[in-house]
């Protein structure tokens, strides 16, 4: 019987701006995208019963369709001709949940590209994200992974020159922030102040790790509600603390901030851990996942 185990990466929006409301009732948007070596594991073993079957090692995380690694291996069978195709998934979580992180599309991307490489190898990396698509709107970016532009919903993806050596303190407050209900937040105001991704981008291309820490931002930090000022506590923290640029990532509530040498990141983290248990360490990774 086949097995793999992968480590599927979360990710930070290094920018992260909404053009508008399309006709279908999502947003455009546009977005500097980044994987991080803070992961989950996911082992894919095949079996003959010809079903799907799920465990995590969080208990509260469904086993069913309503977990985007159950569904991706769903859509993988329903695009890809397997004879009796029956697979057991398992999910180590290490990774925030309802972090802005991509936790579950990086868990899906993860169990796609195992398919894939268990099952279709022809199959190209455009072919793969078009399933994922499918399972959610961040799946494509997590099975591209390492530093992207991401547009659209989020599909529309554009490799971009990798983010110049540093590292993120990653801290999350113990409470979650409804995406629906920033974009809500969005949608009642006008914004004023939007990152520039066209200078992030080339400031990659350059390697100007200075222009990148100028450029980091994220429109919903605009619009977020009163009661999730924690986000703006954490932030000043971590500039107090040594962080060279903070901003929230994707609609939060995880807060990073950069920094330009592993050790002043660790500290930080240490010092941070202390009042938020989440608070983690993490280099920059310019995979989607690993094969282990």
């Amino acid at each position: 019987m086949k097995e793999i185990t992968l480590d599927a990466y979360g990710k930070l929006n290094l920018t992260l701006d909404i053009l508008g409301r399309r006709p279908d009732g999502y947003h455009d948007l546009r977005m500097v995208m980044q994987s991080v070596s803070l992961c989950d594991r996911v082992t894919i073993r095949e079996t003959e019963n010809g079903q799907i079957a799920l465990r995590t090692s969080a208990s509260y995380l469904p086993c069913d369709r309503g977990n985007l690694a159950y569904r991706a291996a769903e859509a993988f069978f329903a695009a890809v001709d397997v004879a009796n195709p029956g697979v057991a998934l398992y999910v180590e979580k290490r990774i925030p949940v309802c972090a802005g992180m991509a936790g579950g599309s990086a868990d899906a991307a993860a169990v796609l590209r195992g398919l894939r490489r268990m099952y279709a190898p022809q199959l190209s990396m455009e072919e793969l994200c078009r399933i994922g698509e499918r399972v959610g709107s961040d799946v494509p970016y997590c099975v591209f992974g390492g530093t992207a532009l991401a547009e659209g919903r989020g599909e529309i993806l554009t490799r971009l020159a990798p983010i110049p050596e540093c590292w993120a303190v990653l801290c999350k407050p113990d409470f979650p922030i409804s995406t629906p209900e920033l974009f809500g937040c969005v949608d009642a105001k006008k914004l004023t102040s939007h990152p520039d991704t066209p200078g992030m981008c080339e400031s990659l291309e350059r390697g100007d790790l200075n222009g990148v820490l100028r450029r980091v931002y994220n429109v919903f930090e605009a619009v977020l509600p009163e009661k999730y000022s924690e986000v703006f506590v954490i932030k000043d923290k971590l500039l107090d603390l040594g962080a060279l640029s903070t901003c929230m990532t994707g609609s939060g509530p995880t807060v990073f901030g950069l920094f330009d040498n592993a050790a002043g990141a660790a500290q930080t983290a240490e010092r941070l851990r202390r009042e938020y248990p989440q608070t983690f360490c993490a280099a920059m990774v310019n995979l989607g996942e690993q094969f282990l």
